[in-house]
């Protein structure tokens, strides 16, 4: 597909109405597909026939991420049963994953809602900041702000570090240290990594939204100069992922996934602090991770490329959900920036890829690996740890913003 160099009005509406039938699409599968009416809150995971794993255990990225869809799509659509299933999410969320005894959000809950891990990961606490804000915007329930101010003030008091700079990766649930850091088994054990300090930027960037006092203020602007300083390497345009205490990296390779949702949601992150001196000098890095994203790694279908690895010097084949879903958004806002129809054309071909390979148009949501992929013998979730309404549902609800 080729776009216009400068899109019409009504070529972005006809953009704008496909995006808001697949967002609309997404919601309903989550509210038919995620309820666990038996034992409260969300199924833990949901298999890619539609069909729940009632005794699944239930992670609190998944819970947040739910949290903040609905809370989101209720603000801006009034259907009573986003608000309730907002409302839903928060109270699971505050009566299983608060520690109330050390503060911040569990890791990991049984299908019965009691804990099996305590550990208090920095990536967790920024998506429970992050949801909660949202309910809060939604309902004024100040308890839903109080709690999100109470995270807050943990990770700037346990994982800012003071010494040597950025956001260390997780602690104990006493915040005391461990020695095994990672996020995902997928993940290499260093203190400080990229998609950490990136969620914290977002999580930040709606605080501040929120409560704009002086110290959430400050902590953005941190944030965002820690990208600036370590974590963008400006010599390509690339993220660095995996860095020790003092900031030497140790990266496998490039993630253009994470490239592109950078670019955005630094772009985002500017806006909320509404300094034009750090906006003016983001641009360059806003644009050009984007800039590297499309010469580097647009696939044969319209596709964005998930990984480039440095041992095998290739990329990776899969074509995996969210980098679809970050792809859109952030080849939209580069175009929003930029002006340059290059940017609508690698949207536009994402959107077209999206809707030829990865969503389920049978089954409802998308799938984890494009139909162009082997799929292997254990197919993938549709809903579990690592998948919620969260990326697809985000880029539909960005996406019909900057068109708007």
């Amino acid at each position: 597909m080729t776009a216009p160099s400068v899109a019409t009005q009504s070529h972005m509406e006809r953009l704008k109405a496909d995006f808001s039938s697949e967002l609309n699409s997404i919601a309903n599968w989550w509210l038919k597909h995620s309820i666990d009416h038996e034992r409260g809150g969300f199924y833990g995971e949901v298999g890619a026939d539609n069909l729940p794993v009632p005794t699944a255990d239930k992670g609190v990225v998944l819970n947040t991420r739910i949290l903040w869809f609905f809370a989101e799509l209720a603000a801006q659509d009034r259907d009573p049963r986003y608000q309730e299933t907002a409302k839903r999410a928060f109270d699971y969320l505050r009566a299983h994953f608060i520690d109330r005894e050390h503060g911040g959000a569990y890791w990991a809950v049984n299908c019965a809602g009691e804990v099996i891990d305590g550990k208090k990961q920095v990536y967790a606490q920024a998506f429970a900041i992050y949801a909660l804000v949202a309910y809060y915007q939604l309902t004024n329930d100040a308890e839903a702000l109080e709690e999100a101010l109470r995270c807050f003030e943990l990770l700037e008091q346990h994982a800012r570090d003071r010494s040597k700079g950025g956001y260390l990766e997780a602690f104990a649930r006493d915040w005391s240290p461990l020695e095994d850091v990672r996020l995902s088994d997928k993940d290499l054990n260093y203190p400080k990594t990229m998609n950490t300090h990136l969620h914290v930027v977002e999580a930040y960037t709606t605080l501040h939204k929120a409560a704009p006092k002086a110290e959430v203020k400050e902590a953005l602007h941190y944030g965002i100069e820690c990208f600036e300083r370590y974590l963008i390497n400006k010599e390509n345009f690339h993220l660095r992922m995996f860095l020790d205490e003092n900031w030497q990296d140790y990266s496998p390779g490039y993630t253009y996934g994470h490239d592109i949702e950078c670019s955005w949601l630094l772009a985002k992150a500017a806006d909320s602090l509404g300094d034009e001196k750090v906006t003016e000098r983001l641009q360059d890095s806003i644009l050009g991770l984007a800039n590297a994203c499309v010469n580097e790694a647009m696939g044969d279908h319209g596709e964005l490329v998930d990984a480039y690895d440095f041992s095998s010097q290739s990329c990776h084949v899969e074509r995996i959900w969210w980098v679809q879903a970050e792809a859109l958004v952030g080849f939209l806002k580069a175009y929003s920036l930029s002006g340059e129809g290059r940017y609508l054309t690698a949207a536009e071909d994402v959107w077209s890829f999206i809707k030829a390979y990865q969503i389920d148009t049978e089954g409802g949501e998308w799938f984890w690996l494009s139909t162009l992929d082997a799929q292997p013998e254990i197919v993938p979730y549709k809903l579990g740890f690592w998948k919620g309404p969260y990326h697809n549902g985000r880029a539909m609800i960005e996406a019909i913003k900057l068109l708007t």
